[in-house]
């Protein structure tokens, strides 16, 4: 821990909170604070938009960098050693407010902490939803998102309808007083229909014009684990792959009728350029814009992921979805260290990464863990589920699992969850 003395940073006895409040000496461009503080020019930033707040962490430094001299202003950062003076730029639609700082602490293994006022706007450009995508009277081209393979060409739906909730028909129970018509039907799109539900999308197979098409593949496994519960996949539901890569894309659900996930295709307007997204970027993005949109609509916060073969996957609750964050690598040295945006900085930058990201609490379900907690949820109507094919969850939990270990060590738990950011 550390406080400020006459505006000077001291080291305290440890596990004790900032002493004095802090009032440290201005000088120049921004607020500084010197002394023997434990600091390297890598820093993350966490920013809540709404609240206009942040946590800025100084990562730990090697122990010969010491003493350092840290110059705040609103656009930068300026670390000074006996050995180097590193800038660290903060980008153009991030503004700290230097007089603010608070909270100050040190911490054995993430460096120093401090709580601040951050003015930030966001001008990330999102990856197109579903509805977006999908227009009426709009051609469009449908790609496999894994190799890029073009499964369905020049497609211009009539209608473009939203599903309703995965409950509509007990609902419907609940709400009518007389006998529910559609209890033993469900809803098939015609031709040239498109039917959006919350992670897939429906089209009638007769009228798609496939190119090469997708394979359609029938699983003995499937019929044999559905008879094990009523959510799990008939064999009748034979999994759609595309040719080329053999991603599972979606499933026929009847005779007429494909189900496509959309972790699995990217959708774009006729006559535009194709575009490769990172897998990894693509998944990040879909789930946390259905997570987005989830709780917004229905104030649902937390999810079950299941695969389309019944199991869950994970247990995740949504914390936050207004955050923005800011991190700088620092020098190749460090890079090592925490650092959420290894695909988007170069070891040398100078400048710091932003991306919009969604905060989420997280239990993995593989081999039988957390059951009983997964047993729970099963059976909460606060808890809303999401099937993806089974290979995207175990992909998602693998993200979620690299992010949680690219956090600072202090940030990687709450009350018995794992901590991740999910990148928009």
């Amino acid at each position: 821990p550390r406080g400020f003395t006459g505006g000077q940073l001291d080291r305290e006895q440890p596990g004790r909170s900032p002493g004095a409040s802090h009032s440290p000496v201005t000088s120049g461009a921004g607020q500084r604070a010197s002394g023997a503080a434990h600091m390297e020019e890598s820093v993350f930033l966490e920013i809540r938009r709404r609240m206009q707040s942040g946590l800025l962490i100084i990562r730990e430094p090697k122990a010969g960098n010491l003493p350092v001299d840290i110059t705040m202003s609103p656009g930068s950062l300026e670390i000074k050693s006996c050995q180097a003076c590193k800038m660290i730029s903060f980008p153009a639609e991030v503004r700290i407010v230097p007089s603010s700082c608070r909270g100050l602490q040190y911490i054995v293994g993430d460096g120093l902490h401090v709580r601040l006022q951050v003015q930030a706007d966001s001008n990330t450009k999102l990856i197109s939803t579903l509805s977006e995508s999908l227009k009426a009277q709009k051609s469009c081209i449908f790609y496999c998102q894994s190799c890029g393979e073009i499964i369905i060409k020049e497609w211009t739906f009539l209608r473009v309808l939203p599903l309703p909730s995965e409950n509509w028909s007990a609902l419907v129970e609940e709400w009518c007083c007389h006998a529910n018509p559609f209890a033993n039907s469900a809803l098939h799109p015609q031709n040239n229909d498109c039917f959006l539900g919350h992670t897939y999308f429906l089209v009638n197979s007769g009228s798609e014009s496939h190119v090469p098409g997708p394979e359609i593949v029938h699983s003995e496994t499937e019929h044999s684990a559905s008879e094990r519960g009523p959510t799990l996949k008939s064999k009748e539901n034979a999994r759609v792959i595309c040719k080329r890569c053999k991603a599972m894309l979606g499933e026929t659900v009847s005779s007429g009728t494909t189900k496509y996930y959309i972790t699995e295709m990217i959708i774009q307007p006729s006559g535009t350029n194709f575009d490769m997204i990172p897998r990894s970027q693509f998944v990040q993005n879909i789930i946390a814009q259905c997570l987005v949109e989830l709780s917004s609509s229905r104030s649902t916060f937390r999810f079950r992921m299941q695969g389309h073969d019944g199991k869950v996957y994970i247990l995740m609750w949504l914390l936050n979805s207004d955050t923005l964050l800011v991190e700088s690598m620092g020098n190749s040295a460090s890079s090592s260290v925490f650092t959420l945006f290894e695909d988007n900085l170069r070891p040398d930058s100078k400048s710091s990464g932003t991306w919009n990201a969604v905060k989420v609490l997280y239990h993995p379900c593989i081999k039988n863990r957390n059951k009983d907690l997964a047993d729970a949820w099963e059976n909460d109507i606060g808890v809303h589920p999401l099937t993806f094919p089974s290979k995207t969850c175990l992909e998602l939990l693998l993200i979620l699992s690299l992010s949680n270990a690219c956090l600072p060590p202090s940030l990687r738990c709450m009350n018995s969850f794992q901590v991740a950011f999910l990148k928009m």
